[in-house]
């Protein structure tokens, strides 16, 4: 795969455009400067990788706009050596600004497709500390909970409450929540107690639905 100039180019302008709105984490603007997007949809459309829009993927998914990505690793607040649960791989850029931040990174999909060529393009990228899985992400991973944050990449139409569950007590969880299918709710949950929650709003999203069940094909 080539990352050329052009690309290199195209990287460094959304950063600035990521800065204009408001991102300020410099270890997320460096993995959007550094880590290749175009690799992660389609190369016959390698220059919208870089424009802040979702873009259509395998699967009926989408590799999400980049402000979306950052705020939202933004908001978890990863600190190094972090234990981080992300539900939907999708293409897997994601999970590699994950880990490019420092978390050891659990990625449950329920596409098999999706995690397959996920795998593939990690292991060409260097990412080999990522752990894919394939599953319900409303099962969450309970082999390897408890975790220090949680990430749903999903409009879920209300708090997950099973990978509340699996959230440790001081943790967090970002995840998209609102019954209407064409906007959600950015929701940052803080684990307070075993109990209790504390919950801030971040505006409106818009994510594929969050779906239970496991597509194997």
């Amino acid at each position: 795969m080539l990352d050329s100039y052009i690309h290199k180019g195209l990287r460094k302008k959304l950063v600035e455009l990521l800065k204009t709105k408001g991102i300020k984490n410099e270890l997320i603007l460096k993995g959007f400067n550094d880590i290749p997007r175009h690799f992660f949809i389609d190369s016959a459309f390698s220059d919208w990788a870089y424009k802040d829009v979702p873009f259509k993927i395998a699967a009926s998914q989408t590799i999400s706009q980049p402000y979306t990505v950052a705020i939202m690793t933004e908001l978890l607040g990863i600190k190094k050596g972090d234990k981080v649960l992300e539900v939907g791989t999708g293409s897997g850029f994601q999970a590699c600004m994950l880990s490019y931040c420092g978390a050891k990174v659990y990625s449950i999909e329920r596409h098999a497709i999706l995690s397959k060529s996920a795998s593939l393009l990690m292991d060409e990228l260097g990412y080999k500390d990522i752990r894919l899985l394939v599953g319900d992400g409303y099962e969450g991973s309970p082999r390897f909970a408890p975790f220090d944050k949680i990430i749903v990449t999903a409009g879920a139409t209300e708090l997950p409450r099973t990978l509340i569950g699996q959230l440790k007590v001081g943790g967090v969880m970002v995840v998209p929540v609102g019954e209407n299918e064409h906007s959600q709710e950015m929701l940052r949950i803080t684990k307070t107690s075993a109990t209790e929650l504390y919950q801030e709003n971040f505006g409106s999203f818009k994510f594929v639905p969050f779906i239970s069940g496991v597509n194997m094909d």
